[in-house]
């Protein structure tokens, strides 16, 4: 049983049109909106490609018309895109949004999954990164063999006790500094934390397209083009720096 497993792919289209992955299930874990200028594609592959799928923080938020309060870094990013991303999905596309559930167990073989965007203890908002011992609080009576996260758009898989908790990482919007569309594929029980190059230049010009201010414009082209996003004064960001809204 080969599962591919994506995360965060915030529309943009042209990540996630370059995983060409042979595989016989797919895990979606959330996130497919916000940031990026192309949800529609986004949700539309979702709903072909998608064996099992769990709702994010941002497909919530933008299912329900969230507004987002905000000026800086991606919380400034979501108030700008979201007004938008509503209205560029069709009627079929709005739907799945709002269905998807917020946790998913699987069944595949001798493995049992649980599927979740951010932690057992909080699905959609908290960020947890590589830390076992942490890890090992959320797992505490979860009944499951892997656990397959998003949210921190880091990618990690963390071996804890008996389970094994895996984040493919970013498809459309890493922040590890690597600006290539992240993925995972879990086979019979091995994982393998995969990257691939794709065409970055076609994704930046739909943003330079979208109607938003060039402030974002130009904060969206950094992040696609460096994997994270700028500070004010002009360091980069943490890798590992959550601001909230993942």
């Amino acid at each position: 049983m080969r599962i591919l497993v994506v995360s965060d792919v915030h529309a943009n289209r042209a990540a996630l049109a370059a995983i060409d992955e042979p595989h016989d299930a797919c895990f979606c874990l959330g996130d497919l909106v916000d940031y990026g200028p192309e949800p529609s594609p986004c949700v539309r592959w979702a709903m072909a490609n998608a064996d099992y799928a769990v709702r994010g923080n941002h497909d919530h938020g933008v299912a329900q018309e969230v507004p987002v309060t905000g000026d800086v870094g991606f919380r400034y990013l979501t108030r700008v895109t979201r007004p938008d991303q509503w209205d560029a999905l069709g009627p079929e596309e709005r739907k799945y949004l709002l269905q998807l559930p917020v946790t998913q167990r699987v069944t595949l073989g001798d493995l049992r999954f649980l599927l979740v965007h951010a932690t057992p203890r909080d699905p959609l908002d908290e960020y947890l990164l590589r830390d076992e011992a942490a890890w090992a609080r959320r797992l505490e009576n979860v009944d499951a063999d892997v656990i397959c996260v998003g949210h921190s758009h880091m990618q990690f898989k963390l071996k804890v006790g008996d389970q094994l908790v895996v984040n493919p990482g970013s498809v459309g919007l890493p922040r590890d500094g690597d600006p290539r569309a992240a993925y995972a594929i879990i086979e019979d029980g091995r994982v393998e934390l995969k990257r691939i190059a794709y065409p970055i230049e076609e994704t930046i010009a739909a943003i330079q397209s979208a109607p938003w201010p060039d402030r974002a414009r130009t904060m969206l082209t950094h992040v696609i083009r460096n994997g994270r996003l700028p500070m004010p004064n002009g360091v980069e960001e943490p890798a590992a720096a959550p601001d909230g809204d993942g």
